[in-house]
């Protein structure tokens, strides 16, 4: 063997540990399981859609937990025309008392994927509640509130009648105000208020619509402002102007991390006893423009002072959610986040899609507890 055959036969595995490492499959914390997204390579939208959840299964199994204990799941699809394919596979994984589910038409890091999905599931043998609001139609496809001890996770929610199934319609006021009304039933149903919501993610079609959203949107918060993150992206049913997911913690020792910004109506951080949930910050600058890597630095620094305030440190962060507007960032995000976060990461899901104020590549939004293990 040549000198530089050897040479270069050690110098390959350099190389490959140079690579930032993928996040985490799954992070436990107290009863909470926390999944990054999952996605399939190959076949149409059924297939990956069964092979998704069928990895999905085996995450969750492998880390003391099941489908049968999922409480909140988020799919994120490539095609809004694949919609019902979607769904008629979904519905099989969960024939009785599916998880609250949120639905969106948005892209993923991963070329050949035509599905993501993520979830947060509970422990095997804790407290898994369906909440039903009297009077409500059931849908196949989600339940609208899981709750677990003081915690509930809230479907997406658009405008529509829970009563009779039907489209409400109206403009993005109006559809905002029917959204919240019925995450309003939801709270009241399993003994909760807007008082206890403590995350939220909002998805507008139409980001020239921001402003007249949050005006509908902030009156139904007189008390405590959720932290919130709000991207464009397309939904399901192009009827819809808006849809609105929630998470409440009903707990007595709560701290708000100062307002969002001047205008928008979010908390930075909300803190719930051991866990903290930190709105979506963006890190675009006149100086770092088109420049990921920077932008995904600036937020962090930007969310690691809200982190910092609510007493947790990096450490402690067990769920990332990142938004970019292009696969191609992601591997600055990455390498960034590795970076920032250090070797205890988070469960993570990068999603692709617009941001509502451009010119920004990159938004990020963390969950941490000190209770992860």
């Amino acid at each position: 063997m040549t000198l530089l055959k050897i040479l270069l036969l050690f110098s390959l595995p350099l190389t490959v540990f140079a690579q930032p490492a993928k996040p985490p499959q799954a992070v436990k914390a107290g009863d909470f399981v926390y999944v990054s997204g999952v996605t399939a390579a190959k076949g149409d939208v059924r297939e990956q859609t069964r092979e998704v959840l069928n990895r999905l299964s085996r995450i969750l199994q492998s880390s003391g937990s099941g489908l049968a204990q999922t409480a909140s799941v988020y799919v994120y699809l490539r095609e809004a025309a694949e919609f019902e394919a979607m769904n008629e596979v979904y519905r099989t994984f969960w024939p009785k008392d599916p998880p609250a589910r949120t639905t969106i038409i948005a892209g993923s890091i991963e070329p050949e994927a035509r599905v993501q999905i993520s979830a947060v599931a509970l422990r095997n043998g804790a407290e898994r509640t369906v909440v039903h609001p009297a009077g409500w139609r059931k849908n196949p496809n989600y339940s609208y509130g899981v709750k677990s001890g003081d915690t509930l996770f809230l479907a997406g929610l658009v405008a529509r009648d829970p009563r009779t199934g039907a489209d409400t319609g109206g403009d993005i006021t109006a559809q905002t105000r029917q959204a919240l009304q019925n995450a309003g039933e939801i709270l009241q149903a399993a003994g909760m208020s807007f008082a206890d919501a403590v995350s939220s993610r909002v998805f507008i079609t139409d980001a020239a619509q921001f402003a007249t959203m949050n005006a509908a949107y902030r009156p139904f918060f007189p008390q405590v402002l959720p932290a919130r993150a709000t991207v464009k992206a397309k939904l399901p049913g192009a009827q819809f102007a808006v849809e609105i997911t929630l998470l409440a913690v009903r707990h007595a020792d709560r701290q708000v991390i100062g307002p969002g910004s001047d205008t928008a109506p979010y908390s930075s951080a909300v803190r719930v006893g051991d866990r903290l949930y930190v709105a979506g910050m963006i890190g675009s600058t006149e100086k770092n423009a088109g420049d990921a890597a920077a932008q995904t630095q600036q937020s962090l620094d930007s969310l690691g002072k809200a982190v910092k305030a609510a007493g947790f440190e990096w450490r402690h962060v067990v769920d990332q959610l990142v938004y970019l507007t292009g696969a191609e960032h992601s591997s600055a995000m990455e390498q960034t986040s590795r970076k920032v976060l250090g070797q205890s990461a988070p469960a993570r899901t990068t999603v692709v899609t617009e941001l509502v104020i451009p010119p920004p590549l990159v938004e990020i939004m963390l969950v941490a507890d000190k209770r992860k293990k």
